[in-house]
């Protein structure tokens, strides 16, 4: 079956993730992962992209981020990707395809999901036994969040602005949650939903979208045909539909 084509809504954060081919490596080195960041902090400006969170894996990476444009989240992944592979296979010799793929992306609802997908992809490191204390791992947002290091890529999302009214107030709240950790069915529920495409929010938030889609955006109760809410007043315009790759 062929991959459901992604959307892309301006305003709206979107939750990416991006694998190196067979579960490669896609870093050799620091210089990597600062290269890759350096492209990052590029293009999301220039395809006027808010990155809120993010974190670079041994052989994949996270981005949590909201597109002022249709275009912006689809500018800003190719031409990422096309620098790096260039670069990487300039730098170690070799030829051919870096990526899985197309990246995969999903819509989180703000209110309900933005800050648990932050918590998510920060505590990546953790999850994996790379590190103990998120803080202790370079590449991610965390240590910005935290007050540890500042980092250009970030831009806060208006929701972590409401978590306190001083700096400190802001990092110590975040820091509960990181603390806290997810409960597993939000965990698998920010996992699942990015790997195969569905939106991830509650009924109203994921019924507005319907509405302006022909595309499903969340999966159908068994054995029920896909039948659009309102196909005759479709408002197409605000989204961004990629034919699947």
């Amino acid at each position: 079956m062929a991959r459901l084509p992604r959307l892309t809504v301006p305003g709206y954060p979107h939750h990416l993730i991006q694998r190196g081919n067979n579960r490669q490596p896609i870093f050799g080195g620091e210089a990597d992962y600062r290269f890759l960041l350096d492209l990052l902090e590029q293009y999301s400006r220039e395809s006027r992209v808010a990155i809120h969170s993010y974190v670079l894996m041994g052989n994949h990476f996270h981005v949590l981020a909201t597109p002022e444009t249709d275009k912006g989240l689809p500018g800003m992944m190719q031409a990422v990707g096309r620098r790096y592979v260039r670069y990487f296979n300039g730098r170690y010799g070799r030829t051919g395809t870096l990526w899985e793929g197309r990246y995969r992306s999903t819509l989180v609802q703000a209110e309900r999901y933005l800050l648990a997908c932050m918590v998510y992809i920060d505590l990546n490191p953790v999850r994996a036994g790379m590190v103990t204390d998120p803080g202790a791992y370079a590449w991610s947002s965390f240590r910005h969040y935290a007050g540890i290091a500042p980092d250009r890529l970030v831009t806060p999302h208006p929701l972590y602005w409401e978590l306190g009214n001083t700096p400190f107030a802001r990092e110590h709240a975040y820091a509960d949650l990181i603390a806290a950790g997810l409960a597993r069915d939000v965990q698998q529920a920010l996992a699942d939903s990015t790997h195969r495409g569905w939106a991830l929010g509650d009924p109203a938030y994921l019924a507005d979208l319907q509405r302006r889609s022909p595309r499903r955006i969340a999966p159908l109760a068994a054995g029920r045909p896909f039948k659009h809410p309102d196909a005759s007043r479709l408002d197409m315009s605000p989204i961004n539909q990629e034919p699947p790759e």
